[in-house]
């Protein structure tokens, strides 16, 4: 079956790992400069300070988009570009350049997804309190996100609040700046949690106040969890593993609670947040309108034996993208465990392919908490390589994403409301964790780790391929 007539077609960026111009025309550092900075020495991924440059080249980005058929484009907006300092006076050159490009968006008829925050708190609160480690944060975000809000709510509908609260307490160190002294202290991990569910109430508030016809909801990085094998205590550990890993997380935006077994092992464990007076009142009032979801990959649970010699470990990460890398599965003695799913392949990064999951996910989302959804993010992360006729074949690209929309059309059958799809992402961008050389872009960026070049543009194959898809609405995906 088509897609639905209204259905929204587009991609995905956030700003530091797309902008560049970590410096210039006023902006201020933000944590995710130092980070990248520090990974930069460490290990020779790309800085944030160039990355796909699209701070200078945003108008022919967006008519890229345009040429592949975009009816929507997700990215977020840079708080240290808006305001130096974390508080005080906004940058005007900063406030311009988003009204450039969304007046860009809409000339072209795509309509821009805002995202409010993306992993790049403001270097200057970290300096000055801690950043997301101090409760200050949430009241330095209520005047951002109002401000931000308030300047650019007359040509937006669709916004996000918080980028993927769930990867944010998995790998917490590549997603804030935390210094070493606070390392060790997990339970910081789901304090920070519980400070941007107050932040996300807050700008769901304020969007239903500001916006006349504003949508707002969560951006969630969501894997959907298997057990291992159809023994009970596998059962049981993927149950606890989606109570922990998923249900803590999207039972706080729809139902104003913490899963109340996830909080009880958090509680055993001395990892729980403090809450204080007044707080769950305000979680509960920020109504989310839908979910965002962002998808690359399910998971597998066993049981993990209640062993006092195991201790809780986290999720690991491989920094090499060689298969097999990966530095270790998250691990919770008496709870669950993770491990590689036997049936399934993965990306150089370890990283399950499975697009069966993303129908499975959206049906399960829809029955429990009966929202409309949207995909904000689903990609493969590759190793492309530019040929000499300066062309880009990722069929492997292709074939990843084909699936999954397939699947997405599968849940809009059974009846899930999807609002949009929009895959990770528009252009090559700095990845989180491996820098420039893992690439997610429909348009390929002229650069390496080390040498920005000049960040030229090239279309790959799935660029074309993914105009096609679009101007068929869905129905043409060979």
């Amino acid at each position: 079956m088509a897609f639905p007539k209204t259905f929204l077609w587009g991609a995905s960026t956030s700003a530091y790992q797309v902008e560049g111009a970590a410096t210039e025309d006023g902006k201020g550092l933000s944590q995710q400069d130092i980070i990248n900075q520090e990974n930069f020495t460490k290990r020779g991924f790309a800085t944030a300070e160039v990355t796909s440059d699209h701070y200078h080249h945003y108008e022919e980005d967006v008519k890229l988009m345009a040429e592949m058929g975009f009816t929507t484009y997700r990215f977020s907006i840079s708080w240290s570009r808006l305001f130096p300092e974390g508080v005080g006076e906004p940058n005007a050159a900063g406030v311009a350049f988003y009204h450039r490009l969304i007046d860009a968006l809409k000339a072209n008829g795509i309509e821009p997804i805002v995202t409010l925050y993306h992993y790049d708190l403001p270097w200057a609160l970290v300096e000055k309190y801690g950043g997301w480690l101090n409760r200050q944060v949430v009241t330095d975000f209520e005047a951002y996100a109002r401000f931000v809000i308030k300047e650019y709510g007359s040509d937006v509908i669709y916004w996000t609040t918080i980028n993927e609260q769930s990867i944010i307490v998995q790998y917490w160190t590549q997603k804030c700046y935390i210094p070493d002294k606070y390392q060790s202290q997990d339970q910081l991990r789901f304090q920070i949690n519980h400070y941007m569910n107050l932040a996300h109430a807050i700008a769901c508030n304020l969007v239903h106040d500001l916006v006349p016809e504003g949508k707002v909801g969560a951006a969630i990085g969501y894997a959907p969890i298997y057990p291992l094998t159809s023994a009970p205590a596998d059962q049981l550990a993927a149950l606890n593993a989606n109570d922990l890993r998923n249900w803590y997380y999207l039972d706080i935006y729809f139902k104003g609670i913490y899963n109340e077994g996830a909080l009880r092992y958090l509680k055993t464990h001395g990892l729980a947040p403090d809450i204080t007076p007044g707080d769950m009142a305000l979680i509960k009032s920020g109504t989310s309108d839908f979910l965002a979801l962002n998808y690359y990959a399910s998971e597998c649970a066993k049981a993990c034996p209640d062993d006092s010699k195991m201790s809780i470990q986290f999720s690991g990460v491989n920094w090499s993208g060689k298969k097999g890398a990966i530095s270790g599965y998250e691990t919770h003695p008496g709870y669950f465990q993770l491990c590689k799913n036997p049936s399934l392949d993965t990306t150089d990064w370890d990283w399950a392919i499975d697009p069966d999951g993303m129908e499975y996910l959206l049906r399960d989302i829809y029955t429990r908490y009966n929202k409309p959804l949207m995909i904000t993010e689903n990609g493969i992360g590759a190793f492309d390589t530019l040929t000499t006729d300066r062309r880009i074949h990722d069929n492997y690209r292709i074939d990843y994403l084909r699936e999954h929309i397939r699947a997405v059309g599968q849940a809009i059958d059974a009846g899930v409301p999807v609002l949009a799809y929009c895959p990770w992402s528009a252009i090559d961008l700095l990845s989180t964790s491996n820098g420039v050389k893992k690439r997610y872009g429909f348009i390929y960026v002229d650069r390496t780790d080390s040498d920005p070049r000049q960040a030229e543009r090239i279309r790959k194959d799935s660029f074309y391929w993914y105009q096609k898809v679009i101007s068929s609405n869905g129905t043409d995906l060979n």
